[in-house]
């Protein structure tokens, strides 16, 4: 059996472009709950804070985290606030190897200042807000983290490499005898 990998972490730290690239090198299948959602719901993120607000899409989003942690063998790249219900961080740290993606709220704003999709940056301060939110959001993106990486300034070469070669030590730590992160 494969264990799942999932990455948590601001928007901008490279969980999709990271999860990618790892979930080929593995040879797993790869999810993006934030595009899983806009797919199943035919929408994206931001009419659906629009129309329901946060709460309505964090509900949606719950659903869609016990959907894809169900799954086996899988990389999934969670949306960055997925951390803030406690049910969601229990599926994640029940069902994978769960990965934190670290940078600086100035390194996620250097990545996301031009990005007009992302509805928690719509704010006349965006680096204020991405200093707030990992000021509320990093305790718990630390509970559920198995390995902490940072994707600051790191090639992504380096970060896939350094994840590649803990994988193994986490999953057997965590008692995943089974897990396969060879490749």
């Amino acid at each position: 059996m494969q264990e799942n990998i999932i990455l948590v972490g601001l928007m901008g730290a490279g969980k999709s472009t990271i999860g990618k690239q790892l979930a080929r090198r593995l040879k797993l299948e790869f999810f993006d709950s934030d595009r899983y959602l806009e797919e199943k719901t035919g929408v994206s993120i931001a009419t659906i804070f629009s129309i329901e607000g946060e709460n309505g899409f964090r509900d949606r989003e719950e659903e869609v985290i016990a959907e894809l942690t169900a799954k086996q063998g899988i990389v999934l790249a969670t949306g960055g606030g997925s951390i803030l219900r406690d049910i969601n961080r229990q599926r994640l740290m029940n069902n994978g190897v769960v990965i934190y993606l670290k940078a600086s709220p100035e390194q996620l704003y250097e990545r996301i200042k031009h990005d007009t999709a992302r509805p928690l940056m719509q704010t006349d301060n965006p680096l204020q807000t991405l200093r707030h939110l990992l000021k509320v959001r990093d305790p718990f993106y630390c509970e559920v983290a198995d390995l902490i990486i940072t994707s600051g300034r790191q090639r992504l070469s380096w970060v896939l490499r350094d994840i590649q070669t803990k994988l193994p030590l986490i999953a057997t730590h965590k008692g995943h005898t089974h897990a396969n992160f060879a490749g």
